[in-house]
């Protein structure tokens, strides 16, 4: 089952990724235990194939972590990016030299089971709270390096990205407003800045700073760490004049309690930080 068509990623991005990875686990010598114990010019055939249940990720990146150790590996794609799957389903076949199918092994399972176990999750934590309008999002907080590849995984599971970078958005923070002086400044220099193009968020964390932004005419707020009491007072106020996102410490314990405010958007640090990955191996098949 499809849980969302989303474009896959260019293969110019994905590339530096996964070249950097296997270098890693190259090393100096490459993969000694395969060079030790199997024949140069031997076969095989395995399947990666899903030891639990989930919404699969990482698809592209395995198929590269065999090409870039070597072209002549075959590699059979039985699922496709977002698709969940049953415990036990193959999501692959890759057949080749047996050194080379064990040399990549390990960097394109590292790939799914990380991106899968996001998207797993954001699908579990977007369907937990489909009675209610409110939209998943990540942050920015990712492994760095990983990012693209992170937010990717959280779009296969039906969720939405925030900003993907610092240039996409001006997300005004307490530091910022702190520097600035105080928060009508700090939004007055903001819109003066972003022109018509860029978006201007402002974060807010008690109601009186909430009063402030909505006066000086921001259109969406994140609403930080606040309990769902103050949340559901924060959307009333917010009503016809900006949208609304809660935001700090989220969990898929809490998120039902941030929905049910009447929050537009939910923004997950979780989503890309503490998701737990989906288990996924390579089985030998003769």
């Amino acid at each position: 089952m499809t849980v969302k068509t989303e474009p896959a990623l260019d293969e110019v991005l994905l590339r530096p990724l996964v070249q950097a990875a296997l270098t890693e686990d190259l090393g100096r010598r490459g993969d000694v235990t395969s060079q030790a114990t199997i024949p140069d010019d031997m076969q095989a055939q395995l399947q990666i194939k899903a030891r639990q249940a989930g919404v699969i990720c990482g698809m592209d990146l395995a198929r590269l972590s065999f090409a870039l150790v070597d072209a002549q590996i075959e590699f059979i794609a039985h699922v496709t990016d977002g698709e969940r799957v049953a415990a036990g389903t193959v999501l692959a076949v890759v057949r080749g030299n047996a050194r080379h199918l064990l040399t990549a092994e390990r960097t394109a399972l590292n790939f799914m089971t990380h991106l899968s176990g996001i998207a797993t999750d954001t699908k579990n934590i977007v369907d937990s709270i489909a009675e209610y309008p409110a939209q998943i999002t990540c942050t920015r907080k990712t492994i760095p390096g990983l990012r693209i590849i992170q937010k990717y995984a959280v779009r296969c599971g039906g969720g939405r990205n925030h900003r993907l970078g610092l240039d996409d958005a001006i997300l005004i923070k307490d530091n910022h407003i702190a520097i600035a002086g105080d928060i009508k400044t700090a939004i007055q220099q903001a819109q003066e800045f972003a022109g018509h193009l860029i978006p201007v968020e402002v974060e807010v964390d008690t109601l009186e700073q909430l009063a402030q932004a909505l006066d000086a005419g921001v259109s969406l707020v994140l609403l930080d760490n606040m309990a769902p009491e103050a949340l559901s007072q924060a959307v009333a106020m917010c009503k016809g004049r900006a949208k609304t996102e809660a935001s700090g410490g989220i969990t898929p314990e809490t998120v039902q309690a941030a929905a049910k405010t009447g929050v537009d958007f939910i923004a997950m640090g979780y989503l890309t930080h503490s998701s737990t990955a989906l288990d996924i191996g390579l089985d030998f098949s003769a």
